[in-house]
């Protein structure tokens, strides 16, 4: 063998082991360990702080498709094999904190949100990394933990709440698990929290590619009546007693409702098997948002445009899509310059043979001109996530951009949904 034929063996050896997924039973059983910890900090700074270990009954992810290979997200949980060093688990996924890092509170004050990453449940000790990606979109170690497996002290308490099938298709682990958590429904609004179940299903479900897709989908739902109907509307002195606290003007945002208890989040959720969170709000006033592989939520109120809502926002939950639209935001330098978004919809045009440059009719300028020639064309059309200058997408209509006369994504958004669905899947 001479030399050049060595170089390039060792390279397809090194390639191979960097892309070789893990056998799920040599290192794991089918349940999940979940670990609750604290970030804080302030818009420069951040700093995690354990808080407990949990055994959970299920494991919903798949068992093939251990090692995350999409690169979505800010942050990234590694899971190691604490005596051989192997690396046998890792997701991506972003969260509130990062979110609230780029406001203007974020400069002034420093601040703690709950959160947790999920895992297979281990069979020996295992060393647990959190990274987070830098301004040059570079991930960097920021916390590690080692998990004794056989601990007394990792909590096995289970909910005991009121569930759901609402869509059955396939094993947990051969499919794309939806949970639906109820909140702000009093104890006499069980039908009508079940009714809107359905019609958050039907509504996913009527658009493409997801239509064309929904053998691979279970959506299940997770009851637990508030003690009072509605959430909390900060703005119109409206308070209410729910199980997740959700709350309109986060951020001092008017329309963007979440809650800052992932905890309870993540512990209402665990009643089923799942992979994404949705929160089915019980409020006529309009709003919602999501965040990638974090959890989506959206109000019922918006009878106009709810199936577009909940389609959008499940885009950002499932696969991170960005919004495609310009305009005023309570966020400060979203996008670091110099460096490619990760969301795979949008380009600064730092990257963008990793986009949808292949996909680019031959002689396409760049920037594309906004024409009505142009109208239903792939280009590269200025404005996109939230800003008017320097962030491009990939056509001039998308329901990541708009929900006016507009009822599909855009080929770009439509491949890199089906690419998640069979990461999640396989």
């Amino acid at each position: 063998m001479n030399l050049k034929t060595l170089f390039l063996s060792l390279c397809l050896i090194v390639a191979t082991s960097a892309t070789a997924q893990v056998q799920f039973d040599t290192y794991f059983f089918s349940k999940t360990m979940r670990m609750d910890y604290f970030r804080c900090g302030d818009s420069k700074t951040e700093s995690i702080y354990i808080d407990e270990i949990l055994e959970e009954p299920y494991w919903a992810g798949s068992k093939t498709n251990l090692i995350d290979t999409a690169g979505y997200g800010n942050y990234t949980v590694k899971v190691f094999d604490a005596k051989g060093g192997e690396l046998i688990y890792s997701s991506n996924y972003n969260n509130l904190f990062g979110e609230w890092q780029t406001t203007a509170e974020a400069k002034q004050t420093q601040k703690c949100y709950t959160e947790a990453v999920l895992f297979p449940y281990p069979k020996q000790d295992v060393k647990v990394v959190l990274e987070s990606r830098n301004r040059k979109g570079v991930f960097e170690k920021r916390f590690e933990y080692l998990v004794d497996v056989d601990s007394y002290l990792i909590k096995k308490e289970r909910l005991n709440v009121q569930t759901m099938d609402i869509v059955y298709s396939a094993n947990p682990t051969h499919a794309v698990d939806i949970v639906l958590l109820s909140e702000g429904y009093a104890a006499d609004q069980y039908d009508q929290f079940a009714a809107d179940c359905e019609k958050f299903a039907d509504a996913i479900f009527s658009f493409s590619p997801y239509k064309e897709h929904k053998n691979r989908f279970n959506v299940k739902a997770v009851w637990c009546p508030a003690e009072t109907a509605g959430v909390d509307i900060p703005g119109d002195n409206v308070w209410n007693r729910t199980a997740l606290n959700s709350t309109f003007y986060t951020f001092d945002s008017e329309r963007y409702i979440m809650t800052n208890d992932y905890k309870t989040v993540r512990t209402m959720a665990s009643a089923v098997p799942y992979d994404l969170i949705y929160i089915i709000a019980n409020t006529k006033k309009y709003g919602g948002g999501a965040i990638y592989n974090y959890y989506g939520i959206s109000s019922t109120g918006q009878e106009d445009s709810y199936a577009k809502v909940y389609v959008h926002e499940f885009g950002h939950l499932f696969l991170g899509l960005a919004d495609e639209y310009e305009g005023d935001t309570s966020y400060d330098e979203f996008y670091p310059k110099g460096v490619e978004p990760w969301e795979p919809n949008i380009t600064n045009l730092v990257d963008f043979d990793k986009k949808w440059k292949h996909l680019l009719p031959k002689g396409t300028p760049i920037p594309t001109p906004k024409t009505e020639k142009n109208a239903n064309s792939i280009g590269v059309f200025e404005g996109a996530g939230y800003s008017s200058k320097g962030m491009y997408r990939s056509n001039q209509k998308c329901l990541m951009r708009s929900f006016g006369g507009v009822e599909h994504f855009c080929p770009v958004c439509t491949d890199a949904i089906i690419k998640q669905i069979d990461r999640y899947t396989r």
